[in-house]
């Protein structure tokens, strides 16, 4: 089931409704419905992989007892267990045909000729995140963070949240699990900061993302036949589009999850206002990221062993996090190209420089300094963006190729505004917009004057209804 969908306007009340007029008086009860709504929202997509969510949840759920054993060799067993589990599924349903083809290429070159068995089934939906739940859960236990949940319902809406299941952000155990086991009373304000997050999601993403891709692929389609002009502007159009569909999402999930008295974790907060890469990734697609460092980059050390195995840490990281958007080369080498934007400010120690303020912290604009990191930074992540829009690697070097001809060759077409400028129509009000509450991200339409608050909901409303739902557009994040 698509948030932006009829189907979801539908369910949402009912659950809403039953939850807090019909089982408000046991948390095991409104826990039970939870979980019931989860697996009803998930399988409307696909009934055939409901089975193996349940599946993983039930192994997580058992391996977690025996990770919590006092015997250090039965722990580690189980943790292992479920590692090999959680990738297993992962390594089957998403990673198969990619290895398969690339041992065939392999073997090839060596004149051995192999037909192999490639796997037509889709890609199950929220695969990498609810694996991902459940791997922090096991290592937590494991680390001693937490204690094994007894509940099975309780655990299972840990991981199978509807609002955070097929997208994320990937919740964290200690965080998330208290909230399912403690009793959850309505809250008004609440409530409204959920319906306002929702709305802004629904407008990012219908409105702005949506309106944004038919122009995107146009461009990136046909990118032989345009100007580098047109090219540029077909880049950052995905820049946008992208951040528009993904914090779009992970929006509608937050404020969801408020209707239920849940508070989930920050995905996004402005990345486009970084003002480097380690800033960036401090502000894009929290939840990894932060996973990421904290059940790998520690593990492997992180930069406590030195410089070098610091940066050979950083480079798994982000090689590993590509790889774990899609079994494509292209987003290995956006994972390449981020580890090289870092390493310079690793070995420079300007890597935490940005960690908890935020640009112009206390100005209302940005000084000359902070622009041009903004915007240099922004470059690069847009860069970036090419190989993870396109096809191929091949197909991504060609399309900054021909930017790089065009450019040379007729420098005089930047004189002249194409057509397709009109994406600007929609990033430039959205950048205004962001400025203006990027000091927290969760203050959207906080705005003291009454007419002004109420005039833009009537305004993003009137143009949801204008645009439409387009039930077939799925958010971009729903494959991976």
């Amino acid at each position: 089931m698509l948030f932006n969908s009829l189907e979801f306007l539908l369910f949402l009340p009912v659950v809403f409704c039953l939850y807090w007029f019909v089982f408000n008086k046991s948390v095991k009860w409104q826990n039970a419905l939870i979980l019931v709504a989860s697996y009803f929202f998930y399988g409307w997509w696909s009934w055939k992989f409901l089975g193996l969510l349940i599946l993983s949840t039930f192994l997580d759920y058992f391996y977690g007892f025996g990770v919590a054993s006092a015997n250090k060799k039965k722990a580690k067993l189980f943790l292992t267990l479920s590692v090999i589990n959680n990738l297993g599924i992962l390594g089957v349903f998403k990673y198969y045909n990619f290895f398969a083809l690339i041992l065939q290429h392999r073997l090839a070159a060596f004149g051995i000729h192999t037909d192999p068995i490639l796997l037509k089934v889709l890609l199950p939906v929220g695969i990498s995140f609810y694996t991902f739940h459940g791997m922090s859960y096991v290592f937590d236990i494991y680390r001693g963070l937490r204690k094994p949940v007894t509940n099975v319902v309780e655990y299972s809406v840990f991981v199978s949240f509807f609002p955070l299941l097929v997208a994320g952000p990937i919740e964290r155990a200690n965080h998330l699990l208290p909230q399912v086991q403690s009793k959850r009373r309505f809250n008004y304000t609440q409530s409204i900061e959920g319906c306002r997050l929702m709305l802004w999601g629904m407008f990012k993403k219908v409105f702005i993302a949506d309106s944004l891709a038919g122009v995107v692929n146009n461009i990136f389609d046909h990118y032989q036949t345009y100007n580098a002009f047109i090219l540029i502007i077909g880049a950052i159009g995905f820049s946008f589009q992208i951040y528009c569909d993904f914090s779009g999402y992970s929006d509608i999930a937050l404020g969801t999850a408020k209707l239920f008295g849940f508070e989930l974790l920050s995905n996004f907060k402005f990345p486009y206002f970084s003002r480097d890469i380690a800033e960036f990734w401090r502000r894009w697609h929290i939840s990894l990221s932060s996973w990421f460092k904290d059940y790998l980059y520690f593990p492997l050390g992180g930069s406590r062993q030195g410089k070098w195995k610091a940066v050979r840490n950083t480079f798994i990281i982000f090689l590993v996090s590509g790889f774990w958007h899609g079994a494509n080369w292209t987003f290995i080498a956006w994972g390449f190209i981020h580890a090289c934007g870092f390493i310079p400010l690793l070995l420079l120690k300007r890597n935490r420089k940005h960690i908890s303020d935020v640009v112009a912290q206390d100005r209302k604009l940005p000084n000359v300094t902070e622009l041009l990191q903004i915007i240099s930074t922004f470059c690069f992540v847009t860069i970036a963006w090419i190989f993870f829009r396109a096809p191929t690697i091949g197909t991504a070097v060609a399309y900054i190729k021909q930017i790089v001809r065009s450019t040379l060759s007729t420098p005089r077409q930047f004189l002249h505004i194409p057509y397709y400028a009109i994406v600007f129509l929609y990033i430039i009000p959205l950048l205004i917009f962001d400025w203006f509450f990027r000091r927290n991200d969760r203050a959207i339409f906080i705005i003291k004057s009454n007419v002004l608050r109420r005039s833009m909901y009537v305004i993003i409303l009137l143009l949801l209804l204008i645009v439409g739902f387009n039930t077939s557009s799925k958010f971009i994040y729903f494959v991976f």
